[in-house]
């Protein structure tokens, strides 16, 4: 099914976000060479939730918006799960956005 390798592509580079650091939608999916998919890549977030090894909380909007919390357990578990790695989020939005993000590298596209 191409959705599960589309899905599986966004896995191996969510996998990769460090502690402590954050991405975008947009940003995995122009890594993955889908720059127009950031919402696909925001459906497999939400599919990840159950697969302990992908840290959905690190994935946010462009602007740095924790627009994937009301997918989590409880209703401030994404926040809370960032300001423990360090990371600084009022009104659901990350605090010095530039400081934290981290840029994918583009990997190689299946053809």
């Amino acid at each position: 099914m191409a959705d599960e390798s589309f899905f599986e592509r966004v896995y191996v580079i969510a996998r990769q976000i460090p502690f402590g650091k954050v991405t975008s939608y947009g940003a995995i999916a122009k890594s993955i060479g889908a720059a127009r998919s950031a919402r696909m890549v925001g459906y497999a977030m939400n599919a990840s939730h159950k697969m302990e090894d992908i840290p959905a909380h690190r994935v946010v909007n462009r602007k740095g918006l924790l627009t994937g919390k009301f997918h989590f357990d409880g209703t401030n578990l994404m926040q809370q799960l960032l300001e423990s790695e360090g990371v600084k989020v009022v009104d659901n939005q990350i605090i010095d956005f530039e400081k934290y993000f981290w840029q994918p590298p583009m990997t190689e596209l299946e053809g």
